[in-house]
């Protein structure tokens, strides 16, 4: 069974893949693939206030565009109890709220991932220079919507709780992967292994729920 998903993001497809691998789906084995011509297709407006509206959202959106196909949305992002939940959904756009938009920015040219993780990483470290060790926790959450022709069947959620770095950490995965340490690996996100991340993803796991509630459905 192939599970087209609506991103281009080469960490998230990575995860994706790796929370599927060795999976079967009511006796079908699990493929992850990007959905064809994403590149060409204008983004919808991420507009909605919570993960769930978002890839809900996206999913119906482009589903519409892929015909016959079953296409899996996320909206996922980063969440700091310190910061009142903060960055939440606007994790991605997070430097740009705060007024970090650089001139290339404003001037409309694409930032690559990378440029964009290293600004919102600066911006939250500027935000939690001052918080105390006890007051860092944060959780990373993942909403994954599956939809087939702008119809959603069904949506799952993961999680995994940490706790926010006075510095990064790890040359692996993305987004704030390098300052979100796992407590308990007293490793971050940058620093796991594969096989480790799979477990404690919280692509992963949502990935995994959406699974589990299709062979239930």
């Amino acid at each position: 069974m192939i599970l087209y998903v609506a991103t281009t993001n080469p960490g998230k497809l990575r995860d994706f893949a790796w929370a599927a691998e060795g999976h079967l789906l009511r006796g079908e084995r699990v493929e992850i693939r990007p959905l064809p011509g994403l590149a060409e297709v204008a983004a919808p407006a991420e507009d909605g206030e919570t993960f769930e509206e978002n890839a809900r959202l996206k999913a119906s959106y482009y589903s519409r565009r892929a015909p016959a196909k079953w296409v899996i949305a996320d909206d996922s992002g980063l969440e700091v109890d310190a910061l009142g939940g903060r960055p939440g959904v606007r994790s991605a756009r997070f430097a740009e709220d705060m007024g970090g938009k650089s001139d290339a920015a404003k001037m409309g040219i694409a930032l690559s991932g990378s440029e964009t993780d290293e600004r919102n990483n600066a911006a939250l470290l500027r935000l939690m220079e001052e918080v105390p060790a006890d007051a860092r926790r944060a959780r990373y959450r993942c909403v994954l919507a599956l939809a087939r022709e702008g119809e959603v069947a069904v949506t799952a959620e993961g999680a995994v709780e940490g706790q926010i770095l006075y510095a990064e950490r790890g040359g692996g995965g993305f987004g704030y992967d390098p300052m979100f340490l796992l407590p308990e690996l007293e490793l971050t996100m940058a620093e796991v292994d594969p096989a480790t991340r799979l477990t404690v993803s919280h692509r992963g796991r949502a990935l995994r729920a959406l699974m589990e509630k299709l062979q239930l459905g």
